[in-house]
């Protein structure tokens, strides 16, 4: 299903999602989203954490992706504090 509205941008930067489109969508106070611009469209796409179901997987896929990449435990701390001190 297709829904269309039209909406203002604030002089915050701010944008309000109609009421009938967060409904159908489920989305409560304090989503997040990506927010993507390519010429003159913009799109948010919905941020959901995984299911806590998924995890295993996901653990296990992000294991065998860091091994096949030669990563090494070590590697992690070095990697979190060369990000930290990026910002």
């Amino acid at each position: 299903m297709f829904d269309a509205a039209t909406t203002t941008l604030s002089s915050k930067g701010q944008v309000v999602i109609p009421e009938a489109i967060r409904e159908r969508l489920g989305l409560k106070t304090g989503a997040q989203f990506v927010v993507v611009a390519d010429r003159d469209v913009v799109i948010l796409k919905v941020l959901e954490p995984p299911a806590l179901s998924e995890f295993a997987a996901l653990t296990a896929q992000a294991r065998r992706a860091a091994k096949a990449a030669g990563l090494k435990s070590a590697d992690v701390p070095r990697a979190i504090k060369k990000v930290r001190r990026a910002k």
